[in-house]
């Protein structure tokens, strides 16, 4: 199957919809938790969480245009300052995934879904207790985007995960807690970890056939 630019645009909407965002592969899963000034939790699903760098340590997302009446997350950032990520794991993406759902305001995500709501010290934003691994960042700025949409950056400020989901390299191992990705809007897939290989140099390239 082959599509040109003028055949994408003119693709049924919901068909040209799951395709695009599908097309770009196995994105990571994660439930994005915040809290406003007033104390009411938020959470819900996120696929575009990105690395940004390692040195200082910070991640981005995408959120999506604001619309009259704007979703919790991005005004609990900008109010708070703080928010958080959370891997999700096989044990509870049905959950995850009906975080997307548009509540009404002033119900939480985290009583809806029946998701544990997590604490740790006196970070300010609430953590997913039922993920392995979590993320508590500050926020640093957003970009927008030509299609209205913002990019997010915020500094990795707390890392929380168990003690043998890690190696001696510092790698994470995804498979161990049965941490999953995401297709498209709505598809969930299971990790599994083929190969790992050394940092590459030039003179370290094997011969190929």
């Amino acid at each position: 199957m082959k599509f040109q630019k003028e055949e994408i645009d003119q693709l049924e909407r919901k068909y040209r919809l799951n395709l695009i965002n599908s097309i770009s592969g196995i994105k990571p899963a994660n439930l994005i938790g915040t809290k406003s000034l007033e104390n009411q939790e938020n959470v819900a699903v996120f696929s575009s969480v990105v690395h940004l760098g390692s040195n200082p340590a910070q991640l981005g997302f995408i959120m999506r245009p604001q619309m009259e009446v704007p979703r919790d997350t991005y005004p609990n950032i900008l109010d708070t300052g703080y928010y958080t990520i959370n891997h999700i794991s096989e044990s509870f993406i049905k959950k995850a995934h009906f975080t997307s759902a548009k509540l009404k305001r002033g119900e939480s995500e985290f009583d809806r879904m029946k998701l544990g709501s997590e604490y740790i010290g006196d970070f300010f934003a609430p953590f997913v207790k039922e993920s392995q691994v979590k993320i508590g960042m500050k926020y640093q700025e957003s970009l927008p985007l030509p299609n209205g949409c913002f990019f997010v950056i915020g500094s990795v400020e707390l890392l929380v995960f168990p003690d043998q989901a890690i190696n001696e390299l510092g790698q994470l191992d995804l498979e161990g807690y049965a941490g999953v990705g995401i297709a498209g809007l709505n598809s969930y897939y299971g990790l599994q970890k083929l190969e790992t290989f050394p940092y590459v140099r030039e003179d370290e390239i094997p011969e190929f056939e």
